[in-house]
């Protein structure tokens, strides 16, 4: 097979999943299951996943290398912005399978020491790219300078998690563009008129 097959077979596999454990949760998301959310069969799954804990942080990784990129070039908010997109707006995934797979690496994190520790060194991605966005907006003259770099990245993080918990819960989201606002004009830089 080619490297282009596997690669696309890979993806196939990483999508399915992606439903499955939104749709089911970790524990809900059965060999079976996966089977019929990927169209592939248990062999072909588990030649590119060594078993369903790989398979779940493999796709939580890509997730937040996907996100990662998105804070690379636009900026955490526009992660959080992209969340409240009309889901016929979306070209690569549907928002609630990706906020299905967010909740249950949370419940996970919270729930299991051994997936903690291997998602530890996976999630500083995300964690990176924002401070590493946050440093060039610095840099530029765009962003606040009274408050630490760390701060404002745990404050961007935080209400992130705000945000995906208040879409969990099936709260309204049309409200949310002001909001995501105020978060923006938060960590910018006040230039004082003259």
């Amino acid at each position: 097979m080619s490297q282009d097959h596997l690669d696309a077979r890979r993806r196939q596999i990483l999508d399915g999943a992606r439903a499955c454990f939104a749709r089911h949760g970790y524990e809900g998301a059965t060999v079976r299951r996966l089977e019929e959310a990927t169209s592939l069969s248990r062999g072909a799954i588990f030649h590119h996943f060594r078993d369903k804990e790989s398979l779940f942080l493999a796709l939580a990784e890509d997730d937040a290398l996907r996100m990662a990129d998105v804070v690379a070039e636009q900026g955490l908010v526009q992660v959080m912005r992209d969340l409240l997109d009309e889901p016929e707006k979306r070209t690569e995934e549907h928002a609630a399978d990706w906020l299905g797979t967010r909740l249950e690496v949370s419940r996970r994190l919270r729930t299991d020491p051994d997936f903690r520790a291997r998602w530890a060194k996976r999630s500083e991605q995300l964690t990176a790219a924002t401070r590493q966005r946050l440093i060039r907006q610095r840099e530029a003259g765009n962003l606040r300078d009274d408050v630490d770099v760390t701060v404002l990245t745990n404050f961007l993080e935080l209400v992130l998690e705000g945000l995906v918990s208040h879409l969990a819960m099936g709260l309204p989201a049309d409200d949310m563009e002001p909001v995501l606002d105020l978060v923006e004009e938060t960590v910018r830089r006040h230039r004082r008129s003259s």
